[in-house]
């Protein structure tokens, strides 16, 4: 069920190179990336689910809402991280020619599917 659900939205985005539904834990629950993409998504997902608990903690610490998005640019990827509940986030990479804006929405859209899926 999910890997349907990720794989829409990558191949929805255009320059969609993969997605992955992680637990905070570094758990990966189900992945999507594109066949002609070495990029090991669990890796990525595990090395950036610290950096999100911190994120998390500090906007938790400074009482300005709880976490909905984190976006990472490098000379390579855009990495969208959306939260989804407590414990789980999905992240999508993005080309750096590929339409950023168009993963979030997707993301957005999704959201409640995974969430569903969750529960």
């Amino acid at each position: 069920m999910f890997k349907k659900i990720l794989e829409t939205i990558v191949d929805n985005c255009s320059g969609g190179v993969g997605a992955v539904l992680m637990g905070y834990d570094g758990i990966s629950i189900d992945q999507y990336v594109i066949a002609e993409n070495p990029l090991d998504l669990n890796l990525v997902g595990i090395e950036y689910s610290n950096v999100i608990k911190e994120v998390a903690s500090a906007a938790e610490i400074l009482n300005i809402g709880d976490l909905q998005e984190l976006s990472i640019k490098t000379d390579h990827y855009y990495v969208i991280i959306h939260a989804l509940t407590d414990d789980y986030f999905v992240a999508l990479l993005v080309d750096r020619c590929g339409n950023y804006g168009q993963g979030r929405y997707l993301l957005m859209r999704e959201s409640h599917a995974l969430r569903a899926g969750l529960e």
